[in-house]
């Protein structure tokens, strides 16, 4: 047994031992809000920031706007550059005319050729190109500032997590020749084609290869190629337009899931040191602040934290109030027996002795009687609070009970009198065993005080949702002022015919325990005559009606 103590007392401390949240610089709790607000904001701009099919859009638009083109231009070359309708080669005078003038003012590149794979003209070396000059000419670079290696940092990432299309490599060197590209070769056959492909640097360019035909008769093919740096511009503003206003959203949501996050744990945190502090305390100068301004949850909690406490106090000082009772009670025949046993052995004579041993006998079973109460009054708590509440009828539980004092018979020949009531009129939630043990105190009460041959009546009423039983006695009422004291704990209020001690004085204190944790009351009143004599007691017993 002492080990197991041992290693009860053990994990108590190591559950105290343990450092409480409400002692961190950030809260748990507020750095799940925020990651969990942040979340959502992250996954909704981690779509939008994955703009493969925006480019691809812009790409496939692009491709539709040059196969247009591209026939336009053919077309020209078809009517203008060539001879007679028997003529088989173009004539480059009039193509590189025409493709000066009409691929000149874009940034599109144009080459022709020939049905046997020769380059006849490129528009990149054709005159007023200006585009062959700038590449020759050095670039000056600047130094990029923080935010420009910033912005191409974010760029680099964005583009390794989108997935480039598998583009074959762009053909550009002397000598090329209509073999080196398969979309030359397709529109040999007369089938205009669009193709993707990946310049040394990474960057995309579009290929457009369109059949030149004179009377269905394919005399060359004009190549078509257009740069896709504008698009990637278009694509890296939207996403750092994206990223700003990202940034502003995640400022935003962080400050609102901090705000949040201190109106949550703030008041928890300080909920939970009062906690502690009335925990540990040596007194009772802590409370367990009252957040009275707040209608939420956290007002509710700290509201029934409060109550908690306060009924924590009040059932230990109920407790320490018992504990002194009882000490005081068992001592007052305690005494009595100290004194009985001191005179017995100071005295000799038959009739003393036997006076004190009839006192000794009676302060043992007043004893006896007080531990017997006292027991079921210390279990009374437990049992209420462990116990299963069933439905019952007021009534029939009355009714059955009345019956069990008719058939008895008590000895002071008083009629215990109840009248006919409904059976499911009367329901409630209650405890069986508690609820009949009100009911007999009360009429046991009221048979002890009632004269000989009296009657004690037993009724039931209701009234919106509640229930009322009173117990009423022919007896000589209560003392003025004695309706409250009744219910103390050892208090006792007897008749002059019966005997000092016979009653603990825990009937009625029990009686009121078990009324008020079934969510009722219970009080005393004098009956009067019509000419204003007391007449007799009451007890009314106020309960919640179940339906």
């Amino acid at each position: 047994m002492r080990p197991q103590i041992q290693n009860n007392a053990e994990e108590a401390r190591g559950r105290h031992s343990r450092p409480r949240h409400y002692t961190r610089g950030l809260s748990p709790l507020m750095v799940r809000i925020m990651v969990v607000n942040s979340m959502a904001l992250l996954i909704l701009v981690g779509g939008v920031l994955y703009l493969n099919q925006f480019r691809q859009n812009l790409i496939d638009e692009r491709i539709d706007a040059l196969l247009i083109q591209g026939e336009i231009i053919a077309g020209a070359l078809g009517e203008s550059a060539v001879g007679g309708a028997e003529a088989t080669e173009i004539d480059l005078a009039p193509a590189r005319q025409i493709i000066t003038r009409l691929v000149g003012p874009t940034d599109n590149r144009a080459r022709v050729f020939a049905t046997d794979g020769r380059l006849i003209a490129d528009s990149r070396f054709l005159a007023g190109d200006k585009r062959l000059i700038e590449e020759t000419l050095p670039a000056l670079e600047a130094q990029p500032g923080f935010l420009e290696q910033l912005e191409d940092g974010l760029h680099r990432l964005l583009d390794g997590l989108s997935p480039r299309p598998a583009a074959p490599l762009s053909v550009d060197r002397p000598g090329m020749r209509g073999a080196d590209f398969m979309e030359v070769s397709t529109a040999l056959e007369g089938v205009p084609t669009a193709q993707m492909r990946m310049r040394a640097d990474n960057k995309l360019i579009i290929n457009i290869a369109v059949p030149i035909q004179r009377f269905r008769r394919v005399l060359g093919v004009l190549l078509l190629t257009a740069q896709t740096e504008d698009i990637d511009r278009i694509v890296r503003a939207e996403q750092m337009l994206t990223v700003k206003v990202f940034g502003g959203a995640l400022l935003v949501t962080i400050l609102l899931s901090f705000f949040l996050g201190r109106t949550l744990v703030r008041p928890i945190r300080v909920l939970a040191r009062a906690a502690e502090r009335v925990r540990g305390a040596i007194g009772r100068e802590e409370n367990i602040p009252e957040f009275a301004e707040r209608m939420d949850e956290i007002g509710d909690l700290s509201r029934s934290l409060s109550d908690m406490t306060r009924a924590l106090y009040n059932q230990i000082d109920a407790v320490e109030q018992f504990a002194a009772d009882v000490a005081h009670e068992i001592k007052n025949p305690l005494s009595s027996m100290r004194s009985a046993l001191e005179t017995l052995e100071m005295t000799d004579k038959p009739e003393v002795q036997s006076r004190l041993f009839a006192i000794l006998r009676e302060d043992v079973k007043r004893i006896d009687r007080l531990i017997t109460d006292i027991s079921d009054a210390s279990r009374l708590d437990a049992e209420l609070t462990r116990g299963e509440m069933d439905e019952l009828d007021l009534a029939v539980m009355l009714n059955m009970l009345v019956d069990a004092y008719t058939t008895a018979n008590n000895r002071r020949g008083v009629d215990v009198v109840f009248g006919d009531y409904e059976a499911g009129v009367f329901v409630m939630k209650g405890i069986e065993m508690r609820l009949g043990q009100i009911w007999r105190n009360l009429i046991d009460n009221a048979i002890s005080f009632s004269p000989e041959g009296g009657t004690v009546k037993v009724a039931i009423t209701r009234q919106s949702n509640r229930i009322f039983v009173t117990v009423e006695d022919e007896g000589p009422g209560m003392p003025e002022g004695a309706e409250e004291k009744i219910f103390s704990r050892f208090y006792s209020e007897r008749p002059d015919t019966e005997a000092f001690g016979s009653h603990s004085g825990l009937g009625l204190a029990i009686s009121r325990q078990v009324v008020e944790a079934h969510g009722g009351s219970i009080h005393a009143e004098n009956k009067f005559a019509d000419d204003g004599s007391v007449s007799g007691a009451r007890f009314i017993v106020e309960l919640p009606l179940l339906r």
